[in-house]
């Protein structure tokens, strides 16, 4: 199944998408813009991930394609809790930096926001940025989370413990944003 947002495209991942998740892993750019850590990874362990992400209910992870650019990022729900309707985000990972603030990032939240709490009938989706990352902070909660709390020097970055906001969204925020951007209003 394909979930169709306005710019993106949101679909499974399969296994021709691994090199474009090493790359994203392996970047250090990007690590220092994530609330958790990776360690260098290679193909065989990118194989690994696959096979074991594949196996689980608990997580749902899907890449992000534009028609223009195919696939160019990746994002989706972990830790899902089906009886109690929770969920953690995935974190929403762009790997084409010219891509970055063109809307790419808030289609991707709303399609997964509204997969997530119309079809799957989750009730909230918990989420976190490093307080340093402003992009993060802003699509965030341009999209819906309100912010719920800071942890404070709870990761190590760069050499420096640095705080990290923590976020959480109900469905009843995403409908707000729904209202708030206007968005799927072409489907009425």
């Amino acid at each position: 199944m394909y979930l169709k947002g306005k710019k993106v495209l949101l679909r499974s991942v399969e296994k021709d998408d691994i090199d474009m998740l090493r790359d994203l892993t392996n970047s250090p750019d990007f690590e220092k813009m994530i609330v958790g850590y990776s360690f260098p990874i290679s193909k065989k362990d990118q194989e690994q991930w696959y096979d074991n992400y594949k196996a689980s209910d608990k997580t749902l992870r899907f890449i992000i394609e534009t028609e223009e650019d195919g696939a160019i990022g990746m994002t989706g729900l972990q830790n899902i809790d089906w009886k109690n309707g929770v969920a953690d985000a995935g974190g929403m990972r762009v790997a084409k930096t010219n891509l970055r603030c063109k809307g790419i990032a808030t289609d991707a939240y709303m399609t997964l926001f509204k997969y997530a709490f119309e079809e799957l009938r989750l009730n909230r989706i918990n989420g976190s940025a490093l307080s340093y990352n402003a992009p993060s902070l802003h699509v965030t909660q341009k999209v819906g989370f309100k912010q719920e709390g800071v942890a404070r020097q709870a990761v190590y970055k760069n050499g420096e413990f640095v705080d990290v906001v923590k976020l959480g969204i109900l469905k009843s925020d995403y409908y707000e944003a729904c209202e708030r951007l206007q968005y799927w209003e072409d489907e009425k």
